[in-house]
């Protein structure tokens, strides 16, 4: 019996009419109604004739997780006096409850976007509803893109409804009414809300910022004393709301001794746990839950919300091939969306654990997915739709170029594209998996090695992370889920068995194996989304909208083949992996899980298998350093694979946090694109280096030393250590050095043909004008002391335009000065020094000059020490003379001291040789 007051009470009714006006005229409509509203229950309810009078139609209700979609059947059946399958059904992966008299179907967003690549006319679906579009998962994006597409060209008559708890509905709209006169109509619903007030609770003392997964236990111990506050202070079940399980445990564990129930809810929770939640209740209850509960599911009783102001993204680093969910700080929107829960019923509070003038400047909307997330998924579903650029599907945002360029070596590494972007007959099988595309290589590759059951159960723990406490043995996390009987353990046996199923159908015809992926490609592992994964139900045939389908099988990457050195081979991965017997008992004498999971894991991540360092430091294939915890088994490993790790903000290092052990076999066949033999010459603590190395990546396998290594590498690592070390490696003579000034000092001076020589860097610049021949005959750092850098300078003197013969003319290397002395000058300084015996010069009127520059004149006692410097020496007679003579001349009474000294007779002797 329909419970007609309950349907009655839904603010959004009133709205109602106005959407289906809407939709009758335009065909698509955004409506923005705050959570609890109903536009998750009424409104399908409506658009589907069960309610209200309208005409049957069957609707399809998408919601971005599982928990999500279960609930609101739940709820519309309870509206309906009926049970789940009859008119209102769902699907989720590994589970569907559904009938033929099912109207109403509420899916995930990944089962409607299997249904779409399967069936793209979605055959017998009159209306979709997208909900919770505004928290932009990247199956929502491009389920509104398939669907908007569908209606261009397939289906006009096909209805769409994008629902959003927020009021930035401007963008959804604009998409919407892609193709058509002009935005979708936007239809609001003003909810029922009560007054919350605002509690501004940040930290008594500062707390470390999260990075990666981590978030600092002494926010979170923070949170607990918030939460225990508010269940003094106020009335009413208290929702708090944390990043991700590991906090909501932990948390959970410091409320021992409070006075009210203790629930846990995410999307990993027991049924019956979920159930609990979002049943009213007679007692006082804290709920636990992450972003789940704001806008998804209502969650009966609530007074009192405290925020902890964290969320998780999912974020890439493309350079090392990390990825993974990232605590970050939650929007503005986000912080509205969870503090109206605490308003949904009677007045309310909000706690936020942080402060007013922080609010202020918080993202005001989440990040879209398809911003920040790895894209091989979404590329691969773009291909197998028929458009690999996406160029043609109307999307909020567009995918960035990079993160496409990197999805796309992945599809075209694992045989799922060909060249052209074009999905190969794997491809389509792998898109039909549920999978991310690593890890649908490794299932349908580790199949042929281990067989479906082994390969699917441990795809399975990689599709969804295992709980910390599991550890980061990968196999021991295995054996723990075959054994365990909790939730995960139950989850994972579920997909484990439907992998199993896809993985052992018969191969289709003319499938080629999988090439190893290649060094640099993105994102190494598939970061968890915001949203569920995708939820095959049954085997789709091949798209027929993607272009070729059949031909482009024909340009899948050949089989296994041996290449010269440096060439990455098309590794058909199964045959070799299956010829040699690996993962099944490694040499490293490793009992077969562990064989089996580490093999799993290189075919999965092959530029994330790793080489010991040290205890507990690894290198990986991709040249990412990764360390494992104090309390890690796996410390010793000589080999890792490496299944999932993260880096934190500005660390050089990745914390491995699931790898299993192999051996250097299996990491060589699972990452054979990655092996290269080179010629490695270079310059290494001062001496040349020549050695013929194989590496793995960045793994160094072997090394022999080279006996004849190529002249130019040699010469190029003799550049290397010039450059390192400077030009002091060549031998410079007193000579070459007064060369090397001169040229200098012209340079500056007169500029044109003379050779700039002051830096390093540019004589090596030119090495070829002026180093050659001895450069190339030197085979090592002896060979460069042996090049006279004078001799090699006097090669870069303007010969061609005979300025180089008035060199001794315009920088001489001496000055005659009037006692008749040749002085050397000195060009290293900006200005040329002429350190000269002040009675020298006597009768010199003017100062020297070389290349029309006034030298700067030493003048030196009779001892050769610095009595006076000048530049202008007729000044100097004149005035600065007096004094130095003052000074000196009974200091050195010897020598002549005239009072005139411009025209007394220059000298280098003394008084007494004078009168001979």
């Amino acid at each position: 019996m329909i419970r007609q007051a309950a349907l009655d009470s839904l603010p959004v009714r009133e709205a109602v009419p106005a959407l289906v006006s809407a939709l009758d005229d335009h065909g698509t409509a955004v409506l923005c109604a705050p959570p609890g509203t109903g536009k998750t229950t009424l409104v399908p309810l409506v658009l589907a004739g069960l309610v209200g009078g309208g005409p049957r139609r069957r609707v399809v209700v998408a919601e971005p997780r599982r928990i999500a979609a279960r609930a609101a059947a739940r709820r519309m059946a309870w509206l309906l006096g009926e049970q789940v399958g009859g008119s209102v059904g769902f699907t989720v992966r590994g589970e569907r409850v559904a009938g033929p008299g099912t109207v109403v179907e509420v899916v995930t967003t990944g089962v409607l976007l299997q249904r779409l690549q399967r069936d793209q006319e979605l055959a017998g679906v009159d209306v979709v509803v997208l909900d919770e579009c505004h928290e932009r998962h990247l199956d929502a994006d491009t389920v509104a893109a398939f669907l908007l597409d569908v209606r261009e060209n397939l289906r006009p008559e096909l209805r769409l409804v994008a629902a959003s708890a927020t009021t930035d509905a401007a963008a959804w709209a604009r998409v919407l009414g892609h193709g058509g006169p002009g935005d979708a109509p936007v239809v609001e619903a003003a909810g029922v809300s009560y007054p919350v007030e605002t509690v501004w609770a940040p930290p008594a003392r500062p707390v470390r910022p999260p990075h990666g997964m981590r978030v600092d236990p002494a926010q979170l111990t923070h949170v607990a004393s918030v939460v225990r506050r508010a269940l003094a202070e106020r009335e009413g079940d208290v929702l708090c709301f944390l990043p991700g399980v590991g906090e909501i445990a932990r948390v959970a564990g410091q409320l021992g001794g409070v006075d009210a129930e203790v629930l846990q809810v995410h999307g990993r929770a027991p049924a019956a746990v979920q159930d609990a939640a979002l049943t009213a209740s007679d007692h006082r209850r804290v709920i636990l839950a992450t972003a789940v509960a704001e806008s998804s599911l209502t969650v009966p009783g609530v007074r009192v919300v405290v925020d902890s102001g964290l969320a998780r993204e999912p974020r890439v680093d493309h350079a090392r091939g990390l990825g993974a969910l990232a605590t970050v700080r939650a929007s503005r929107a986000a912080g509205r969306q969870r503090a109206g829960r605490a308003g949904r019923e009677a007045p309310g509070a909000v706690y936020r654990c942080w402060t007013e003038a922080e609010d202020g400047r918080l993202p005001a909307f989440p990040s879209p997915e398809i911003r920040i997330a790895d894209l091989a998924q979404f590329a691969l579903q773009a291909a197998c739709w028929g458009d690999p650029d996406a160029a043609g599907l109307a999307l909020p945002d567009p995918p960035p170029a990079g993160a496409m360029a990197a999805a796309r070596e992945v599809l075209v590494a694992v045989g799922a594209v060909d060249a052209a972007g074009r999905p190969t007959a794997r491809g389509l099988r792998m898109a039909r998996l549920g999978l991310h595309p690593r890890l649908a290589r490794a299932l349908l590759d580790g199949t042929a090695a281990l067989g479906a059951r082994r390969a699917a159960e441990v795809v399975a723990l990689l599709s969804e992370e295992p709980p910390r406490e599991y550890g980061d043995d990968l196999a021991a996390a295995w054996r723990r889920a075959r054994a365990g009987g909790d939730g995960y353990g139950s989850r994972w046996r579920a997909e484990a068995r439907r992998l199993e199923r896809a993985a052992a159908e018969r191969n289709p015809a003319g499938l080629s194996p999988t090439p190893p992926l290649p060094e640099t490609v993105g994102s190494a592992t598939s970061p968890p989304s915001r949203g569920s994964a995708p939820d095959p139900a049954g085997a789709p045939p091949p798209n027929p909208r993607a272009s070729n389908a059949g031909e482009a099988d024909s340009s899948a990457p050949p089989a296994f083949e041996e290449r010269g050195p440096g060439q990455s081979p098309g590794l058909s991965a199964s045959p070799a992996i299956e010829a040699r017997g690996l993962g099944r008992s490694p040499g490293s004498g490793a009992a077969p899980d562990d064989g089996a999971a580490g093999l799993i894991a290189a075919l999965a991540f092959p530029e994330r298998v790793a080489k010991a360092k040290g205890e507990g430091a690894f290198l990986m294939a991709s040249g990412t350093a990764a360390e494992l915890g104090d309390g890690s088994g796996l410390r010793r490993a000589p080999w890792l694979a490496v299944a999932v790790a993260d880096r934190a903000p500005h660390s050089a290092s990745a914390r491995v946090r699931l790898a299993a052990v192999i051996d250097e076999e299996t990491a060589r066949a699972a990452a054979a694109h990655l092996r290269t033999d080179t010629e490695e010459v270079h310059w290494e603590d001062g001496e040349v280096v020549a050695r013929a190395a194989q590496r793995l990546g960045a793994i160094e396998l072997a090394v022999r030393p080279l006996r004849t290594p190529d002249p130019a590498l040699v010469r190029a690592a003799l550049l290397d250590g010039l450059r390192a070390e400077g030009l002091g490696l060549l031998r410079w003579s007193p000579d070459a050095q007064a060369l090397r000034a001169r040229l200098g000092f012209l340079h500056r001076t007169l500029g044109g043909a003379w050779p700039a020589v002051e830096e390093d860097g540019t004589l090596l610049d030119r090495a070829d004008d002026w180093l050659e021949p001895e450069l190339s005959r030197a085979r090592r750092r002896a060979d460069l002391g042996r090049i006279d850098a004078g001799q090699a300078l006097n090669r870069l003197l303007p010969w061609a335009t005979g300025e180089a013969a008035r060199l001794d003319e315009l920088a001489p290397e001496r000055l005659e000065v009037p006692s008749g002395s040749r002085i050397r000058v000195d060009y290293s300084a900006e200005q040329p020094v002429l350190a000269v015996k002040l009675q020298e010069l006597f009768g010199l009127a003017e100062t020297p000059r070389v290349a029309g520059v006034p030298v700067l004149v030493h003048l030196l006692s009779p001892a050769g020490r610095p009595a006076a410097v000048t530049a202008d020496l007729a000044s100097f007679w004149q005035g600065g003379y007096r004094a130095v003579r003052a000074e000196l001349r009974g200091r050195y009474p010897k020598h002549p001291w005239p009072e005139d000294p411009a025209t007394a007779e220059p000298t280098r002797h003394t008084n007494a040789r004078l009168k001979r």
